[in-house]
């Protein structure tokens, strides 16, 4: 939550902003068309209730305030062993509230007339004030909303829609999960195709940096370079229920410093997306995944050990699969809250450059949901990484890392 984890930059902390935007576009559009019953997640006719009835809260004049806003917080311990000819070294470590797991994040929303949303939402996060996001939305159609702004770029579909923490079934991040935050240009909407539905969602933004050793960061507010990053996904829901989606994401542009040997550099960055969710009596069957690539193009680097240059395939690929179930239609008012999740991951970054890893995981967790947007989660992960990062740039391929931690976190949306 707020780390740079590969080649491509990770935005800050999970983002509410989805929750009044997404669940309401998304709910009008299931009802505007859908013709048969619609499989949603467990919580969410709960949740559009909820913000029926604080939307329906009226003032004189064109102008409606609302704060919103949620929290994250709770323990995590690790233990960590670094294994490399032979000899094992261990760290272990406990917190409440590290840096990537904790986050208190009101939002402020200013609808004034029936166009128009203003969004800001501050952040506090490891020990720093940031801003999450900071936009304006115009409702032009039904199935078109133009915003502009400080946003979640719509690469994959994790950071935008998964990443909170009353929203992820599981008290961690998927490991080098590809999403960004930038200034940007967006449209989004959706439509109908006979029983199946599609979305669009497509952004033109100052775009991303090349850094010294091969990765990429946010070029933020004053761009490095005269090109725009293009980013955009496809989401389809082939069945009349709308029970599952599958999503193509891309992202492009050149990242290299104007005037530089790399000005010329470019990066493309293609994610696919899955969700699923399915009524299979007692359980709800929840499942999520994404997969990404990011290529970066050829480029000379500075070698630290001895100044020389070098160069390496810079590509970087990154996934996982969630699996949840509940068992929410069982007459136990206590056993039917609870929820077992589980997570596989893969993260690998270039081999040979100063960042390479092939990083496998899996987390497996149990929350106990109190209402629809508080939740209770104890979480235990494990990471296995192997070194590739090359002895000549003073590295030490074949190590092996293994990281084990445990987590109990507590989660609300207000």
């Amino acid at each position: 939550m707020g780390k740079i984890y590969n080649s491509v930059f990770v935005f800050q902390p999970k983002r509410f902003h989805f929750l009044l935007i997404t669940f309401i576009f998304n709910f009008c559009f299931i009802q505007t068309f859908a013709q048969q019953p619609v499989t949603v997640d467990s919580s969410l006719l709960e949740r559009i209730a909820s913000l029926e009835q604080k939307v329906n809260y009226q003032r004189l004049g064109e102008d409606h305030f609302m704060m919103v806003g949620l929290t994250t917080f709770g323990f995590v311990s690790n233990k960590t062993t670094s294994t490399f000819g032979g000899v094992s070294q261990v760290s272990k470590t406990n917190s409440l509230a590290d840096a990537s797991h904790y986050e208190f994040s009101p939002m402020f929303l200013w609808r004034h007339g029936n166009k128009f949303l203003l969004e800001f939402e501050p952040s506090f996060s490891g020990g720093q004030l940031g801003v999450n996001w900071g936009a304006i939305s115009y409702f032009a159609t039904p199935g078109l909303i133009i915003r502009g702004g400080y946003l979640v770029l719509p690469f994959g579909a994790y950071n935008k829609r998964l990443a909170a923490g009353w929203i992820n079934k599981l008290a961690s991040d998927p490991e080098g999960v590809t999403g960004a935050t930038d200034y940007a240009l967006e449209v989004e909407g959706g439509f109908q195709a006979g029983s199946m539905k599609w979305s669009y969602d497509l952004a033109i933004s100052n775009g991303m940096q090349l850094l010294a050793d091969g990765s990429l960061q946010n070029a933020g507010i004053t761009d490095n370079n005269k090109n725009r990053a293009i980013t955009g996904r496809i989401g389809w829901l082939p069945f009349s229920n709308s029970s599952l989606e599958l999503g193509f994401s891309v992202m492009t542009g050149k990242v290299g410093d104007a005037g530089s040997n790399t000005e010329n550099v470019k990066a493309n960055l293609y994610a696919l997306d899955l969700s699923l969710v399915e009524n299979i009596k007692p359980f709800q069957l929840n499942i999520k995944g994404q997969y990404s690539i990011t290529d970066i193009n050829h480029a000379d680097y500075l070698n630290p050990a001895d100044s020389s240059n070098y160069s390496f395939d810079n590509h970087t690929t990154t996934g996982y699969i969630m699996a949840a179930l509940r068992p929410m239609f069982i007459a136990n008012k206590i056993l039917k809250n609870f929820e077992l999740a589980a997570r596989f991951g893969n993260y690998t970054t270039p081999a040979n450059s100063l960042r390479g890893t092939k990083d496998n995981s899996f987390a497996v967790g149990l929350d106990y949901w109190v209402n629809w947007r508080t939740v209770v989660k104890f979480s235990y992960e494990a990471i296995k990484g192997t070194n590739t990062i090359s002895a000549n740039l003073g590295g030490t391929p074949g190590a092996v890392t293994q990281s084990n931690s445990m987590y109990l976190q507590f989660s609300i949306q207000l």
